[in-house]
């Protein structure tokens, strides 16, 4: 548990320390509003991108390992971006993306295998972490770079240094693991026992289509059930309903990743006032993340859940369009309980609609593969609108029709059925 907590801390913070000092990157790079969209687009790019592969190497090597290694390659991304050329910046933040798009896709995988009685909690849990993460990181990012002297380069690297934290706490897990699932020198996986005389222990388990009785005879009837066949997500109805609402939340989230700070220096705001009122955002998504889920494990429909994260982020939206800085704070706060909120919804949604581990993990792989990739767009079309409009007026307002869209598929993926 605490490893996936440890875990979890990182799995926003690398992106939510580069909004705040977005300003000072792009000044130093000479880069447009629409090349600087892309510092925070290309990671969430990568989201999608790396959660193609990341069931496979889960199964492959196991989730333990694959998230060790997730995390040591968080580390290297973080430390490649603030190298002095805008090639390691944008390359760094494939790295960066790369890694966070492994943990987000094995982590709903693992929570369901571990603590199948608990999976509700527990993804309120790593999603409150998760939050709590890119919280902290928000609030301390300019206030570390005024501590190394301007340097936004070294606030951004210091994070590396959570990474390091978390990957040191995994090694336990990838080495029990090993224990767990290693072969003896007999060449006898976990499931089976020999004794120095050749009999069978009490397991007799071979492979998964016989069983060895006392005698050592081999009992060809499938005493061991087997996994059963399941058929592709890709073609569930349900599974595309889950998938959209995990994309078009993770849309609008980034969008204010990338681009709520500038939003309000745009109009007039300072920028230390900007980067304390995201971290107010930040902050402000514990609640709706821890909540959420809860509530949803005690539900059979989370319809109503659905209306309640899309309309408050919608209302922050609205805010955000028509009095951006004298309602600040009501925005934030509106906002961030959504935002959380509604990830923590997609993510139990994830699990709640799966009969299983297996379907778990393909279903996690399917909704963040896609969901990431139509959340890039976000970002990347945001700073390009605005960019060509002069104004925020225009972004803000297709933002609302991703929240109407949302709300659509959300009451449908909030049915009571299973994938």
């Amino acid at each position: 548990m605490a490893a996936i907590v440890l875990a979890s801390l990182n799995m926003r913070a690398a992106l939510a320390s580069v909004a705040p000092l977005v300003g000072e990157i792009a000044a130093d790079f000479g880069l447009s509003s629409t090349a600087s969209s892309l510092v925070t687009s290309v990671p969430v790019l990568f989201l999608g991108a790396g959660a193609i592969v990341a069931p496979w190497l889960g199964r492959r090597f196991g989730p333990e390992a694959v998230l060790l290694a997730a995390l040591v390659l968080l580390g290297a991304g973080i430390l490649v971006r603030v190298l002095p050329s805008v090639y390691a910046l944008y390359g760094g933040g494939v790295l960066v993306g790369t890694a966070i798009a492994l943990l987000n896709v094995l982590m709903p995988g693992l929570i369901k295998r571990d603590f199948p009685d608990r999976a509700a909690s527990m993804t309120s849990l790593y999603t409150g972490a998760m939050i709590a993460g890119a919280t902290l990181v928000a609030a301390a990012s300019v206030p570390l770079e005024e501590a190394f002297g301007g340097s936004w380069e070294a606030s951004l690297a210091f994070w590396s240094l959570l990474a390091a934290l978390a990957a040191t706490a995994w090694l336990p897990q990838v080495l029990r693991a090993r224990g767990r699932t290693g072969r003896g020198r007999n060449g006898v996986g976990r499931t089976e026992h020999v004794s120095r005389t050749g009999q069978v222990g009490r397991t007799g388990q071979v492979g998964r289509t016989g069983q060895v009785g006392r005698t050592g005879h081999e009992v060809r009837a499938a005493a061991v059930p087997s996994v059963p066949a399941t058929r592709s997500v890709w073609r569930s109805a349900l599974a595309w309903q889950v998938t959209l609402f995990m994309g078009m939340q993770s849309l609008w989230t980034y969008v204010l990743i990338a681009w709520m700070p500038t939003i309000f220096t745009d109009h007039g705001m300072s920028r230390s006032t900007a980067g304390v009122i995201f971290a107010f955002n930040n902050l402000t998504q514990v609640a709706g993340a821890f909540a959420v889920p809860l509530l949803a494990g005690r539900m059979r429909s989370q319809r109503p859940l659905v209306v309640l994260v899309t309309t408050l982020v919608a209302a922050g939206y609205a805010g955000l369009l028509t009095a951006p800085v004298q309602g600040a704070w009501l925005w934030a706060a509106l906002l961030g309980v959504g935002q959380g909120g509604a990830v923590g919804l997609a993510l139990t949604l994830i699990v709640l609609r799966a009969g299983d581990a297996v379907t778990a993990s393909r279903l996690s792989g399917m909704a963040q593969t896609v969901g990431y990739l139509l959340a890039a767009a976000g970002p990347l079309a945001a700073g390009a609108v605005h960019q060509a409009t002069g104004s925020w007026t225009v972004p803000i307002v297709l933002v609302l029709c991703v929240c109407a869209a949302a709300l659509g598929v959300g009451l449908l993926a909030a049915r009571d059925r299973k994938v």
